[in-house]
């Protein structure tokens, strides 16, 4: 016969997890300086026109 497992502790132990990968979530992506989002910003910016500038005529 199986152990005798409490469902109530299951149940928070699971949530405090997804809480936690969440906040570590939110640490990454809003814990950053602005020098940071600044270049991140100038880089997808630099990769959009990299990509638009070996477009041939005609397509979109």
């Amino acid at each position: 016969m199986g152990d005798v497992v409490n469902l109530n502790r299951f149940r928070k132990t699971r949530d405090k997890a997804e809480r936690t990968r969440e906040a570590e979530a939110n640490r990454a992506r809003f814990g950053r300086t602005k020098a940071e989002k600044e270049r991140d910003r100038k880089d997808a910016e630099r990769r959009t026109q990299a990509l638009d500038g070996h477009k041939l005529d005609g397509e979109d």
